[in-house]
């Protein structure tokens, strides 16, 4: 085994690989199904008396460019699952890590996917909290799904040993049962694992609702206190206001009293 195998980290021939992979489908396609069209197409706008035999070359190599392109796109599409899936086992065989997630997008649920969206846009630091903890949520379903396939094959060996006539098999009866046990343990172990990162998972989603959810309300809070503190001192303007206009007229009527009385 090569020492890359051994690491289970990402190569940087296999980051480049990734992102060829990406578009090698839909370039495939494009390649295979424009060229002779487009070649056609060009006689038939240059050539006038081909121009109909030109136009008919440009739609059949169309057609068949098409049927070919997406023959290709189909086989690079299923080439680029199956290389990820070995990628994915490969680094997945010593425990996924944060930085590993990008890799591990399609195993995730979709509520997963949007929460971890949502909350790299709100905090980032914790959104890295979150990849840590779906690091270990997938590697302990990763566990999990090991140990189920090997205990099926187990349960299968075993079966297979109960028919055999002839011969003592009792020894490997007994380490196949032993295996079945470590194998449950494990299960029961990557089940207990798994719940733990899931109740993370939504403490950490929790937290970062509360966050959001609590810098609104105390903003909301600030605005209310604010116009508490504001009211008083508007009733107060008011109030000095109406007690302003009072002592005018009052004093204008005082002033029309003394008018009245000299010319009496």
């Amino acid at each position: 085994m090569s020492e890359r195998e051994r690491s289970g980290k990402v190569t940087q021939g296999e980051r480049m690989m990734a992102q060829v992979l990406r578009w090698a489908p839909w370039l495939a396609f494009l390649l295979c199904a424009l060229p002779a069209p487009i070649y056609f197409l060009t006689k038939y706008f240059s050539s006038m008396p081909e121009a109909a035999l030109n136009f008919l070359f440009a739609l059949t190599s169309l057609a068949v460019g098409s049927v070919i392109g997406f023959a290709v796109m189909l086989f690079l599409l299923y080439y680029r699952r199956h290389w990820a899936q070995r990628v994915r086992d490969r680094i997945a065989s010593d425990g996924v890590t944060a930085d590993e997630i990008p890799w591990f997008m399609s195993e995730l649920t979709p509520s997963e996917r949007q929460a971890l969206k949502d909350i790299d846009a709100k905090n980032p630091s914790l959104a890295d909290a979150y990849r840590e903890t779906l690091a270990s949520r997938i590697t302990a379903s990763r566990v999990i799904a090991n140990a189920k396939r090997e205990l099926l094959l187990v349960e299968r060996r075993l079966n297979r040993v109960a028919y055999i006539q002839g011969a003592d098999t009792t020894s490997l009866q007994k380490e196949l049962r032993t295996d079945r046990e470590h194998l449950e343990q494990i299960k029961t172990e990557g089940t207990e694992r798994r719940a733990e990162a899931e109740a993370r998972l939504q403490m950490i989603e929790a937290a970062a609702s509360r966050g959001a959810t609590w810098a609104e309300t105390n903003m909301a809070l600030h605005r209310l206190s604010t116009t508490h503190e504001q009211i008083p001192m508007a009733l107060e303007a008011v109030r000095m206001e109406q007690q302003a206009l009072e002592e005018s007229e009052k004093a204008l009527r005082e002033t029309g009293k003394l008018t009245l009385t000299k010319e009496e």
